[in-house]
């Protein structure tokens, strides 16, 4: 290939990078940024071995939705309906429903630890975060929303430069990444689930497929639609690893000098996790993390309801548009409508000291549940009828049904140990 032919491919690419870069965007979201956080904190690099198998697992997860969205024009939730029929699809909308509503109070959360960090009443700030972002879904296009959100958050990569700025041990940073190590402490295993559900949200394949067919993707368009998964899945892993390292080599670090026990996840306030910026941003640290977590509050807030209201009317072949008025798409509205205020009320019910946790075990559901929806892509992703000869090759099979069931597994253990009590 000459440099003219690779450059105008390289242009290309550039200029189609879409839904999977805003989804890996999105999955840096309150609740990434504080299972990776607390993750670093808590076990310092040896969790970043996971990473690792997760990284592979996310692209074959986002490409086999990718795909399907390219080859069928339809969204996951139709797909679920066509092959599954009416009641399978409603408690699957159901649960989508339920768990979103969690992702989105976490988001909440979120804005609630920003106000805590700048001395303001969550009873005040909560309720006026809940108006903006109806003003930005009502007022604004999603696609505007969504691209100015993702330039915001380029903050994130001070989590880059402030773990280089730590000089952590590089030795042990490459030990943790490649060879897999396992720790008898307390939750090791709930943080391993929660990894695992903040980096491949069930909701993220939902929004990425819808995505492609929005943006009218087509078979011929493949090449493009795997492509930017991949940057995109590349990007937003290489930041959690580094969200954990700077968290590592700071209050990780800080606790073993200081001969004292790591942190406590059940106890951990968001603020506590500031200290990882400290390298970069010195006295301002808390006001970085802060702004951080409130830009991720937000774009979540904002994008996760109204996709979920898309997603559920898609399933159920009702009305769902923003450019409707109420009377006209009642339900995607109520859908819309639900989603934040229920989000936003449950932060406001919560109590304070409680707001992290809330926001770390809403992850470990996530990744609870997922193998649940990764089964019926599968399924769908093998029958001819559906994709004809874009199914599943063996390899994307093995990496696929390997993922569901190691999570399934971890899960049903993680269950275990919570109700027989084991650590």
């Amino acid at each position: 290939m000459n440099i003219r032919r690779w450059w105008r491919r390289a242009l290309l690419l550039f200029a189609v990078l879409g839904p999977g870069f805003v989804t890996a965007s999105a999955g840096n979201d309150v609740g990434g940024i504080a299972t990776y956080s607390a993750a670093g904190a808590k076990f310092g690099y040896i969790v970043l071995w996971t990473l690792v198998p997760l990284t592979v697992s996310l692209i074959v997860v986002q490409e086999m939705a990718g795909r399907m969205g390219a080859v069928t024009g339809q969204g996951l939730a139709g797909l679920i309906r066509e092959n599954f029929g009416i009641r399978l699809t409603f408690f699957a909308m159901a649960a989508l429903f339920f768990i979103n509503t969690g992702i989105t109070a976490t988001e909440f959360a979120g804005i609630a630890a920003w106000a805590q960090i700048f001395h303001l009443s969550r009873y005040i700030v909560i309720p006026l975060a809940t108006i903006v972002v109806f003003l930005l879904v009502l007022r604004l296009s999603n696609k505007i929303v969504e691209r100015v959100f993702v330039i915001f958050s380029l903050i994130y990569l001070s989590y880059v430069v402030s773990g280089i700025q730590a000089k952590p041990d590089w030795g042990a940073v490459v030990h943790g990444t490649l060879v897999p190590t396992f720790s008898a402490e307390a939750g090791f295993l709930v943080t391993v689930v929660g990894l695992i559900g903040t980096t491949i949200s069930p909701y993220m394949q939902f929004f990425l497929q819808s995505a492609v067919v929005d943006k009218g993707s087509g078979p011929r368009d493949l090449w493009s639609v795997r492509a930017d998964i991949v940057v995109g899945s590349i990007l937003g892993i290489v930041i959690a690893g580094f969200m954990i390292i700077a968290n590592a080599a700071t209050i990780h670090h800080a606790a073993i000098i200081n001969h004292k026990p790591p942190l406590n996840i059940d106890t951990a306030q968001a603020v506590d996790f500031a200290r990882a910026l400290e390298p970069l941003a010195g006295d301002f640290a808390a006001k970085l993390f802060g702004f951080g977590i409130l830009n991720a509050g937000l774009f979540t807030a904002t994008v996760l309801p109204l996709a979920t209201a898309f997603i559920i009317c898609e399933a159920f072949g009702l009305e769902a548009a923003v450019d409707r008025r109420w009377h006209e798409a009642p339900f995607f509205y109520g859908l819309f409508a639900g989603g934040i205020v229920l989000g936003a009320g449950l932060v406001l019910l919560l109590p304070a000291n409680e707001l992290f946790q809330f926001t770390f075990y809403a992850q470990v559901m996530q990744g609870a549940v997922l193998p649940l929806e990764l089964v019926l892509m599968l399924i769908i992703i093998n029958r001819k009828r559906v994709m004809g000869k874009y199914v599943n090759t063996r390899t994307v099979n093995i990496i696929a049904w390997a993922t569901a069931i190691i999570i399934g597994g971890l899960a049903i253990v993680y269950v275990a140990q919570s109700i027989f009590g084991g650590s």
